[in-house]
Formats: C-alpha cells, sequence, structure tokens
C-alpha cells in the first residue's frame, strides 16, 4: 500500500510535464486538404473534378484528375499550418 501511494505520488509531480511547451493547433482546413511528402513538400487533389463533367473539355477533365505539389512559396505556410506534418 505504501509502495502504491509512492508511485502516484511520483506521477503527479512529474517533471516533464511541467517544462514542456504548448502544444500547436493544426489547421483543420489544411489537414483535411494537403497530404505531407518525405521530401518536405505537401501534395493535394484538384477541384472541380467531381461534377458538372459534361461541359469540360477532356484536356480538361486529365489535368483536374493529376496531383498538385506545393510550390516554393507555399510550402514555408504549409509548414506553419501543419506543424507535425
Amino acid at each position: 500500500m505504501f509502495l502504491s501511494r509512492l508511485v502516484m505520488t511520483a506521477k503527479q509531480f512529474s517533471t516533464s510535464a511541467v517544462a514542456s511547451f504548448p502544444k500547436l493547433k493544426t489547421h483543420s482546413g489544411t489537414k483535411k486538404r494537403w497530404r505531407a511528402l518525405s521530401n518536405g513538400k505537401f501534395k493535394r487533389a484538384h477541384a472541380a473534378h467531381a461534377h458538372l463533367n459534361v461541359a469540360k473539355r477532356p484536356g480538361r477533365k486529365n489535368a483536374l484528375c493529376q496531383t498538385a505539389y506545393s510550390s516554393g512559396a507555399q510550402t514555408p505556410t504549409l509548414k506553419k499550418l501543419m506543424p507535425y506534418a
């Protein structure tokens, strides 16, 4: 009984939880739309590919089907919006 009380007291006064910085929040809209790659860039899908495809020419539909990658200017912003990606 004394040993279990000692273990519980040690858990309450842990210094590792006190010394950590506040957690950063991931932007919800960004995490729904972008995926992180191992090389540090991000990828996403094009919009406007799911409906109203009769009026679109085939080349445009094929281009909308392709994966889009983050540009050099977008990547630092996306890293701030998704700090743990």
